[in-house]
């Protein structure tokens, strides 16, 4: 198989969501543990449905996403991608392991930036819409994912090519497919210094005060411990959002934060508070009234 016909592995791993989440509804349902919501029909659904649609929503993105980063292929000032086919074994290696290493520092930084920056979380918060935290909690996706793309620029500008990064980010999501459960409480604890495991992402998902805003790595956690974002998991988690959306249909969970935003920077008194409401953090609730900032209430910004 050529560099440049790498699998979609979040495709081919669609047989592994059905059985490991059968699985994982087995255990909830035979083995429950107090504390644990386990799962609930409409709300799997809901997770199922954004995941169905996010695909759907690639495919059709997919030509405009490889002229989107292809157009930066030009100005590469190296040729890492060259590498990965080398017959020079610890070559070909190592440049693998700098495509994955320096995919995931990429995503930590998308994935920081979609949480800090509003008119970014409204793209992003679908993810982090469910009340439960399971395995399909992990194909809850969004279906406007456009702006996540320039963060991986850098890797054009180094000589990767996006079908090579696309095989890395697939990866990427697929590892962090498992750790979206609450049937794991920890891995040995030089695993959890290193590696993102369940119990650092479900601090991720938490809306607890004590967990907003932290633990984005995606496949390594040391980015966290490097840039100070790692919070570790003390107290019991509360899943969902600091306002909950409060529905299952999958085009509001998908929508209703672009149409706050939206409405909140309408509303503005002047450019300055307009430009604050799209671009600080979500939680940002000053005018230059000093009024606290309307809709945000019924917003569901601000969370993990």
């Amino acid at each position: 198989m050529g560099l440049e016909s790498l699998p979609d592995l979040t495709v081919v791993a669609i047989p592994l969501y059905i059985v490991t989440m059968a699985a994982e509804i087995l255990l909830h349902w035979r083995r429950p543990i107090a504390g644990q919501a386990g799962y609930s029909k409409r709300d799997t659904a809901t997770s199922l449905t954004m995941g169905l649609g996010s695909l759907v929503v690639a495919a059709l993105l997919a030509l405009v996403q490889l002229a989107f980063l292809s157009f930066f292929e030009r100005f590469a000032v190296a040729d890492l991608g060259s590498l990965l086919g080398s017959e020079d074994i610890p070559v070909a290696v190592g440049a693998w392991a700098a495509l994955l290493v320096l995919t995931d520092l990429c995503y930590y930084a998308f994935h920081r930036v979609h949480h800090e920056v509003r008119i970014f979380w409204a793209s992003h918060v679908p993810h982090h819409s469910s009340q439960h935290y399971n395995l399909s909690t992990a194909l809850r996706q969004s279906w406007t994912p456009l702006t996540g793309w320039v963060f991986y620029v850098p890797l054009m500008l180094l000589g990767f090519t996006p079908a090579q990064w696309a095989f890395a980010y697939s990866l990427n999501l697929i590892y962090q497919y498992w750790i979206h459960t609450e049937r794991i409480d920890r891995m040995p604890r030089w695993f959890e210094y290193i590696f993102n495991t369940p119990s650092h992402h479900r601090v991720h998902h938490g809306s607890n005060p004590a967990y907003l805003d932290c633990n984005y790595g995606g496949i390594l956690i040391i980015w966290d411990r490097m840039f100070g974002s790692f919070v570790p998991e003390q107290e019991p988690v509360t899943y969902g959002l600091t306002h909950n959306i409060g529905s299952f249909n999958p085009a509001r969970v998908a929508f209703q934060e672009f149409g706050v935003v939206a409405r909140d920077v309408w509303r503005a008194p002047n450019w300055g508070a307009r430009w604050r409401y799209a671009f600080s953090s979500p939680g940002w609730a000053g005018s230059s009234s000093g009024a606290s900032a309307g809709g945000l209430d019924e917003s569901s910004a601000s969370t993990s």
